[in-house]
């Protein structure tokens, strides 16, 4: 299935990359899936985690886009230049917007934590991908909107990805 297929009222939860996609124009298909949600065609959630991962890759993204840091470690060069990170702000717009696309946001409880930790002795997954399976179940939402094929080991999520970019590892 493609995100273009899911059906109408649907719950998806969306992951970082969809995100990061849209607002960098990668992906055409994730704009549109997220302007179903915004039309209430589709129940788009994610989580207070992920919205903290696309502020992280967009702030990274922005900033070598905007020639301040040549690629590479931009985290650490970030971190080394306070300065620079001031001058960001098109990434916190990007981030601030996703609410108002008829996104619910739920939370990072302790809840989550522990059950994520059960999620990562199951499937071997890493901290943040179990969050992602953890905060979906709690949500009851079982379709995951995302361009990473590693949560496709989770026999309680399925995973639907835009076609018009090549599948992440």
């Amino acid at each position: 299935m493609t995100l273009a297929e899911i059906e109408e009222g649907t719950a998806v939860f969306i992951d970082a990359n969809v995100f990061v996609y849209h607002f960098t124009g990668a992906s055409s298909e994730c704009s549109a899936l997220l302007m179903r949600c915004e039309a209430n065609e589709l129940r788009g959630v994610t989580s207070a985690l992920v919205l903290g991962e696309v502020s992280h890759r967009l702030m990274m993204i922005e900033a070598i886009g905007r020639k301040l840091v040549s690629p590479g470690n931009v985290a650490r060069k970030l971190a080394r230049r306070p300065e620079i990170v001031r001058q960001l702000a098109v990434y916190e717009a990007s981030v601030q917007a996703i609410p108002s696309m008829g996104i619910e946001i739920a939370p990072l409880t302790e809840a989550t934590i522990q059950q994520g930790v059960r999620h990562q002795r199951r499937y071997g997954l890493l901290t943040n991908d179990s969050l992602i399976v953890a905060t979906m179940l709690q949500q009851g939402v079982r379709i995951l909107a995302t361009a990473d094929r590693r949560l496709t080991v989770v026999d309680e999520v399925e995973i639907v990805g835009p076609a018009d970019l090549a599948p992440a590892s």
